[in-house]
């Protein structure tokens, strides 16, 4: 069994940063963070594997990024540059797994 647990949600303003970090309890492979927004559904953000691969939705390429600890089980997700759309529940998940995170609020707005 695998529990995620989140950190580093929060209110910033257009043109901020903020930083998720997602500590497994548990082997982990490939690691992903989706959001979802009020009305709309859970979309992937960015995926990497366990050799440091990664993926993007294209509108954070170059403004989000997705890296990973593997000694210590922690995957983070440096978030630049955000602007209201950015606004949503974020989640760390095990690839094609059941275990998600509990998903901290991001809020982007002046």
């Amino acid at each position: 069994q695998v529990q995620l647990v989140e950190s580093g949600g929060g209110w910033v303003q257009p043109g901020g940063s903020l930083r998720l970090s997602c500590a497994a309890s548990g082997i982990i492979s490939t690691m992903a963070w989706y959001r979802q927004a009020p009305g709309k559904q859970r979309e992937l953000v960015a995926s990497i594997t366990s050799c440091g691969n990664t993926v993007y939705k294209d509108s954070v390429k170059g403004r989000f990024t997705i890296s990973r600890d593997n000694a210590n089980n922690k995957v983070y997700l440096q978030m630049n540059n955000l602007n209201p759309a950015d606004t949503a529940v974020y989640y760390c998940t095990l690839w094609g797994s059941q275990y998600w995170g509990q998903g901290p609020q991001v809020t982007v707005s002046s």
